[in-house]
Parts: C-alpha cells; structure tokens; sequence
C-alpha cells in the first residue's frame, strides 16, 4: 500500500534510556559526561496501524500532522519534504521503512556497505577524574580494553598497547593552530589516522595544518565540522583539499540534510563520518548513512545500552557494525 494511503493518527512524545557500560570522562571542554541519561523520542502511529519512532531532532509540531497521509510528509527518495517537520526527520524515515517494508539503508540507496567500521568514541579524560583522586594513565588504557605534555603521553601509551589499531584523536578545539602542530610532531610515530575538531574552525590555520601534514608525509586526515558546522563554509575548505572528513551530527544536522549534501561531498573527493556521541541509537543511524548513502569509511561507535528498544538486529563483531534488513531502522519499542 502507497504511502498516500497511510495517515498519521497520532504523534506521541517520549523519552528512551541510554545506560554506558562505565561512566565516561571529560573532554577538553566538558566535565565527565556520567553514565547514560534520557533522550526524547516521538512516535507516529497511522490509521493502518504502522508505528516509526525515531530521536527528536528539532521542534515537533504534532498538531500540523495528525490525518495527513504519509506521503505529504516524506519522499522516500529525498526526505522530510517540510523544513518545519525536521525534527519528525528519524521517525518519518522509520516510518516510511515501516510501509514500504524496506530499511532505511535501503531507501537512502544502498550505496555503501551494511557493514561498517566502528571507532570508540568513548575514551575520555579518564585519567583525570574524579577531581578528588585522579586515576592516571592507565585509567585510559583501561577504557580502550573496555595538559600538552598529558595528551603526547596518552596518545603513545595507547599506541604501544595497540600497536595494530586505528587511533583517532579529537582536540575538542582544545588547541590554537600552533600547539596542535606541536602535538603532532611530537607523536608522529604513532601514525594517527585522524585528527578532529584539532582547533576553532578557521580557513588558514587548517591549510597550515595540511600543509603541515603534506611535507610531513603524514596520510593524517583532517576531520571537521561537528559543532556549529556553517556548511558552505566548510564544503568551499573541503573543496580545497584542507578538510578530509566531514562530520556534522548524524541528529542535529538531520538525516535528510545529510542525504542533500553527500553528493557534493562526493563530487568533492572527500569522505563523512556523521557525529554520533552521546548515544548508541545515534551510532546505529550513522551505520544506516553509512550503507545508505556510502562515502563513510568508520563511523564514531558510542558503547552502551538503549534501553526500551530492541537493538539486537545490529550485529557487532571485531569492531564492525552490521546494520539489519529489517523494515526502518529495525528497532522495535519494547
């Protein structure tokens, strides 16, 4: 049945539970980031009894919805047709997966891999906390098996225990251009794979900074654009080869801004890694842009449990994420 023929009945707000398997640490610009929390969700429910669920991501004008069919809402092939329905943006995708009997990797296009690499975006300053008795280095090295001076330490830490592994840094723009260098020439041996979000956003010093890498012989990417990302901005720094991964949140930036631009980020040559920390549920749409959309080589893997939703359809296995055939996102509420 088209989605013409589905209307929503009902928009329900809600909230699911994120739990981390240990309690995270701080980074260079927040305090310990606990141990899980609430996030809001809404539910659509239609007049056929089809359910999409998915994070809010912005206003939720319930009343502008109710007895409108599907298809006035959302074009499998493009996305939320309303700028005023963006932050409906995941469960109008789960929604329309629910109808169509498709994932959502699928109605994105199936460009990419259902399976994806995973980073842990959740190796903190653990070494730092708590304030009162800080556990030091091997707090951090603990975390990966579960000052300027500080972070050169704990980078070659990490690189002797994992002398096989990817290490992705991310400075919080926790550095002034000048600094970061200094880092980076202290642990060029550590053969970073990238290096995100090394400083404020500023056209010059990050084409000093591949510039820098270039006479280096560094193959160190540049990741940038997760906080307050101004996209032409960093697509016209992209362009000109000083930004390599584009990282704008995989919620705040939207799943169909995400489907706009992968394109241009094509056409330019570079890659996308859409920001998933705080949450787990994050990380499995990210997986879903990854092999809906391709052009993602990892996606940032956030550990823990979203309690109320059954995630068992995601296969995990030596740091690969496998994203499910199931209809949406395959994350039916519990």
């Amino acid at each position: 049945m088209p989605l013409d023929r589905h209307f929503v009945r009902s928009v329900e707000l809600s909230t699911i539970r994120t739990r981390y398997p240990r309690t995270v640490g701080r980074n260079a610009r927040l305090g310990s980031h606990g141990s899980g929390g609430d996030s809001d969700i809404v539910i659509i429910r239609t007049d056929t009894g089809k359910v999409g669920w998915g994070l809010v991501a912005g206003p939720v004008p319930a009343e502008q919805l109710t007895g409108r069919s599907v298809a006035d809402l959302i074009d499998p092939g493009s996305g939320v047709r309303h700028e005023a329905l963006r932050g409906l943006d995941f469960a109008l995708h789960d929604l329309a997966g629910q109808i169509e009997d498709l994932p959502v990797h699928a109605l994105l296009g199936g460009h990419g891999q259902r399976t994806v690499p995973c980073y842990d975006g959740a190796i903190y300053f653990a070494d730092l906390d708590p304030d009162d008795g800080p556990r030091g280095v091997s707090a951090v090295l603990a975390d990966c098996a579960a000052d300027d001076a500080r972070d050169i330490e704990v980078t070659w830490a990490v690189r002797e225990a994992y002398p096989d592994h990817r290490i992705l840094v991310d400075a919080n723009d926790g550095y002034d251009c000048a600094g970061f260098l200094e880092y980076l020439q202290a642990v060029t041996e550590c053969d970073l794979y990238w290096a995100e979000e090394p400083f404020l956003d500023d056209a010059a010093d990050l084409a000093r900074l591949k510039s820098h890498l270039r006479d280096s012989g560094s193959a160190t990417l540049i990741a940038e654009g997760e906080t307050d990302p101004e996209l032409a901005t960093l697509l016209e720094i992209a362009g000109r080869g000083d930004i390599d991964v584009l990282l704008m949140d995989v919620v705040s930036f939207g799943l169909t801004s995400w489907r706009a631009v992968m394109p241009t980020i094509a056409e330019l040559g570079v890659r996308a890694s859409p920001h998933a920390w705080g949450l787990p549920l994050k990380t499995l749409y990210a997986a879903h842009v990854a092999a809906g959309l391709g052009q993602v080589d990892t996606v940032e893997g956030v550990p823990g449990e979203t309690i109320g939703a059954d995630t068992s359809g995601y296969l995990w296995r030596d740091g690969q994420l496998t994203v499910p055939d199931r209809p949406g996102f395959g994350l039916p509420l519990t």
